[in-house]
């Protein structure tokens, strides 16, 4: 059983994680995983059939930095802010000892063109393994299982 200081760490951390995307402050990103934390983004449709094929997989923090610098430095493409929309997380289950969780919560990704157009980017859910460490709640797996196979031209910002 999770008490309820845990599951509100655990909505902050939902909540921390999307402002920090949301804002742009995409050196605070890989701060939200494990040093061994995987991060990966998958159609719904390879992961219900068990297929191991991602858009994204990223399988460590440093990894997860590396994204950072591309993202920064390396990527060209039309800027665009994002809004993560994230709903309730979900126990699904909890160690013994409460230092493991396992959680989802429903996610929609709008995506703002500066010129002011806004549509959906991305539509799934989170499928989470958290881990509390000495610094707080950590990600030692974030899935994100998108609906959509039609990708808006190209995820370049994490969802």
């Amino acid at each position: 059983m999770i008490d309820f200081k845990t599951y509100f760490e655990l909505l902050n951390l939902y909540s921390d994680y999307a402002m920090v995307c949301d804002s742009a402050e995409w050196e605070k990103w890989p701060e939200f995983f494990t040093e061994e934390g995987i991060y990966r983004l998958q159609p719904r449709e390879n992961f219900e059939q068990g297929l191991p094929l991602c858009l994204l997989a990223l399988e460590s923090r440093a990894m997860i930095q590396d994204r950072v610098y591309g993202v920064k430095e390396t990527l060209y493409h039309d800027p665009y802010y994002q809004r993560h929309i994230v709903g309730t997380p979900r126990l699904l289950s909890v160690s013994d000892d409460g230092l493991r969780i396992h959680a989802q919560a429903n996610y929609t990704v709008i995506r703002t063109k500066f010129d002011g157009d806004s549509t959906i980017l991305s539509v799934g859910y989170y499928h989470d393994d958290i881990v509390r460490t000495s610094d707080g709640l950590k990600f030692l797996s974030r899935l994100c299982v998108y609906d959509s196979e039609m990708i808006a031209n190209s995820i370049i910002y994490p969802i």
